[in-house]
């Protein structure tokens, strides 16, 4: 059944039971996946980076090696595996389970047809994201193209539960956001060096108003930023890759120029101050050069006008 606002069938306070039911049993069935980690806090630049290192090969990446040398197909979303359904967030996104999961709970909310990642978001995007978001407390994300870590080319949105790590605070980029400076809705956080917008939340209670206030502001951070917002026509294509970070307090976009530092791997998660490395050697190098170079190395420089042209 629908509530009038975009099409949304996810019936309110029934997300979370469902996702510890569907992971229970993915768990059980060998559906679900999970990747061991291990990890260390790295202080840099005034944040608390929470590190995980992988104990082993990623079982991920044995499995699409399988899959190329098998010829199947590599997207996983269509069809996705029963065993990882959690719910049916809208008329347009279903709510799975992420196989190989690094996070306990991690939630993908996945186009029912085919959208290349790499198109703009819409509204029927923010309003499954923020349907999932009212549930519970949350961080939403979204690696807008390969060059900003995405690892599959149907659009997926992904929700990871709050906080982040085991201590300290809920998101680890956090405390920077007290200094937060705006020029009108738009801001920018002192501690990133790096070009990023920011921007707080008030939404309204009613779960659609909320959506159209996140799609709204998405659009007006992709403009501040310089790059091409989306239109009234239909799917845009990004105009450069952007990692983005949406909670329901506040939202943080950060243009990218490349998707690895040193041989890791950098997606939105790193922006929020959790990363992944592979094994000792990348943690060693990133506790040399420091995490947040590292982000530094993978976005575009801050423009002195706080506005950057993206290619």
């Amino acid at each position: 059944m629908t509530d009038g606002h975009g099409g949304i069938l996810l019936r309110r306070g029934t997300l979370r039971e469902a996702l510890m039911k569907t992971t229970e049993n993915a768990l059980a069935a060998g559906a679900l996946l999970p990747v061991p980690t291990g990890y260390e806090f790295v202080e840099d630049g005034g944040v608390r980076f929470f590190v995980r290192v992988l104990e082993n090969l990623s079982r991920k990446d044995v499995e699409k090696k399988k899959q190329e040398r098998e010829g199947r197909p590599v997207n996983p979303f269509l069809p996705y595996e029963k065993d990882l359904f959690v719910a049916d967030i809208s008329e347009t996104h279903a709510a799975i389970l992420n196989k190989f999961n690094v996070v306990e709970h991690h939630l993908l909310v996945v186009t029912r047809e085919f959208e290349d990642q790499e198109t703009l978001l819409t509204p029927p995007d923010c309003e499954a994201l923020w349907a999932c978001l009212q549930e519970y407390d949350g961080l939403g994300f979204y690696n807008g193209g390969e060059a900003a870590g995405a690892s599959q080319r149907h659009k997926h949105l992904q929700v990871v539960p709050l906080p982040l790590a085991p201590e300290g605070p809920g998101v680890p980029v956090g405390p920077l956001f007290r200094d937060a400076q705006f020029r009108d809705e738009m801001g920018t956080i002192p501690g990133l060096p790096f070009l990023h917008v920011f921007a707080r939340l008030s939404p309204a209670e009613a779960s659609g108003e909320a959506a159209k206030e996140v799609f709204r502001l998405y659009c007006g951070m992709l403009r501040h930023a310089g790059m091409t917002a989306p239109g009234t026509d239909g799917a845009t294509r990004q105009s450069g890759p952007y990692c983005l970070l949406v909670t329901r307090e506040w939202m943080l976009l950060v243009p990218r120029s490349a998707e690895f530092f040193e041989g890791i791997s950098v997606n939105s998660l790193g922006f929020a101050g959790a990363l992944l490395v592979r094994d000792q050697n990348q943690m060693d190098i990133l506790k040399m050069r420091g995490p947040m170079a590292a982000l530094r190395d993978v976005a575009l420089p801050p423009s002195p006008q706080g506005r950057h042209m993206v290619s």
